[in-house]
């Protein structure tokens, strides 16, 4: 059942008209009292759909102070609900109190029907409160749960991910990914798209860090001939091509405050304006974000909209850096092994015991992606040694097998200066166990940028992180 509280009589009658014909069952609440007994009296409400002003308690200020404490009431009363709020597109600011305070989501008046039915669908399949009945038809609609499988390996250290991403696949809820360079969040993105119902439609992948505040409109929804000065044919924008898909917006931390204002109208009202033309259009995409960026503090230092951060952080998956799951580098090293055999056809390759060793005593300050690099670089190195015969693997199966030895040569001739976390040693031959990882990060980014005459692209290049990822470490270590 859903709860419909409004003071207006005629959005009343209106959402319960929708919500009917959608085979909904419907309560309806003029004013906070009311849908407090309804909540209280009847466990069957599964969703509250609510306005934040009502006429019985209104205010000079019409600050939504009503609203608010509805909300706050319901979440003790029943703390599983889900709320989603009804706010003007002038009052966004009340809406995000309300998020703080616990709503699951927002819409704006007047509202879109498709927009509405998503967003009530969305949150009751992700909602705790969810009928035993329709949770077994969405599973029995839904995917694998073996989501991780998606991914190439299947990571131990990821199975809480992997959960999460069999839940929300098949919805259409918006996704921030969270997490260092090199982790994976990219994979993550696409592993949501393949198990969703979008799954035959687009996957469209966007650089925000790439695209200049001037260029944010024409790239994101296209432009028309003559539009501006350089428009010398029309443009399909990144919206148009997601068309009935999903739309990856990678480095969102980095999109500047004026491109933030126009990515949030059309995520809230899912419509946009192709430059030089006036008629709106609709967007039918799936979003996921990702960003290596702290948005919560970014949002504290007003360099990122807080309305936005909510809108795009309804699910939150965060991909812990490589260093804090040392366990999955041996699955990982087995995969690129044989994913580089593949591709480069070379023989059957074993790993010793030590390499494995060696390799967890590595910082990787680019996770996964710097790990990739190594053992791709280490198998190539190894096996193009023509003057070297094959040989037994002492460890397993195989005509040859990487040691400690092949590793610590190819992170060298890779340049990358960082040193072991404890068994390892520096470059004058120092032991270096006790360092802390924020000294080895700052060495190795140092030692980059004096091997490129600090050229920063080839150093982020090699380090296998964004240059946005790369000028916050700069600053973070005073370099």
């Amino acid at each position: 059942m859903i709860l419909v509280v409004d003071d207006d009589k005629n959005i009343r009658l209106t959402l319960k008209l929708i919500l009917e014909r959608n085979e909904y069952e419907v309560a309806l609440a003029e004013e906070p009292k009311a849908a407090i007994q309804v909540i209280r009296d009847n466990p069957a409400v599964e969703l509250v759909l609510m306005d934040m002003n009502y006429n019985t308690y209104r205010t000079a200020s019409n600050d939504g102070e009503e609203g608010l404490t509805l909300l706050k009431q319901i979440k003790v009363f029943r703390p599983d609900v889900p709320c989603i709020l009804m706010t003007a597109w002038g009052t966004i600011d009340l809406a995000v109190r309300g998020m703080r305070a616990g709503a699951f989501d927002f819409i704006t008046k007047p509202w879109d029907n498709g927009v509405l039915l998503e967003r009530i669908e969305t949150a009751r399949s992700l909602s705790p409160s969810l009928s035993p009945v329709r949770k077994e038809r969405n599973k029995s609609q839904g995917i694998p749960s073996h989501a991780g499988e998606g991914l190439g390996v299947k990571l131990p250290s990821l199975s809480d991910i992997y959960s999460t991403v069999s839940r929300v696949a098949p919805t259409n809820a918006p996704v921030l990914i969270t997490g260092e360079s090199g982790t994976g969040k990219e994979l993550i993105a696409e592993a949501i798209h393949r198990q969703s119902s979008r799954a035959n439609g687009p996957f469209v992948k966007v650089n925000l860090g790439g695209i200049s505040t001037s260029l944010f409109e024409s790239e994101m929804f296209g432009h028309k001939k003559g539009s501006f000065t350089d428009a010398t044919s029309d443009r399909v924008g990144r919206f148009e091509l997601a068309k009935g898909g999903t739309i990856f917006l990678d480095e969102i931390g980095e999109l500047s405050l004026a491109s933030q204002v126009k990515l949030l109208r059309v995520l809230q009202d899912q419509t946009y304006e192709v430059l030089g033309d006036s008629h709106t259009r609709r967007t039918d995409v799936r979003v996921v974000c990702a960003t290596n960026a702290d948005l919560r503090q970014m949002v504290e230092e007003h360099t990122f909209r807080e309305d936005l951060f909510y809108r795009i952080n309804l699910i939150n998956l965060h991909l812990p850096p490589l260093r804090e799951r040392r366990e999955d580098i041996p699955l990982l090293v087995d995969y690129f092994i044989q994913k580089a055999r593949a591709t480069n056809k070379i023989q059957p390759v074993s790993v010793s015991e030590d390499a494995i060793a060696y390799l967890q005593t590595l910082p990787f300050p680019g996770n996964i992606r710097e790990l990739k690099n190594l053992v791709e670089r280490a198998v190539l190195m190894r096996s193009g040694l023509s003057s070297l015969p094959p040989t037994p693997s002492p460890v397993g199966e195989g005509n040859f097998y990487l040691s400690a030895q092949d590793f610590q040569n190819s992170f060298e001739t890779g340049s990358h200066h960082s040193t072991p976390l404890a068994h390892g040693r520096g470059d004058g031959g120092e032991a270096v166990a006790g360092a802390s990882l924020s000294t080895l990060e700052r060495n190795a980014i140092a030692a980059c940028i004096a091997k490129h005459s600090g050229n920063l692209s080839l150093v982020a290049k090699e380090l296998g992180i964004s240059r946005g990822a790369l000028y916050r470490k700069i600053e973070k270590h005073g370099l």
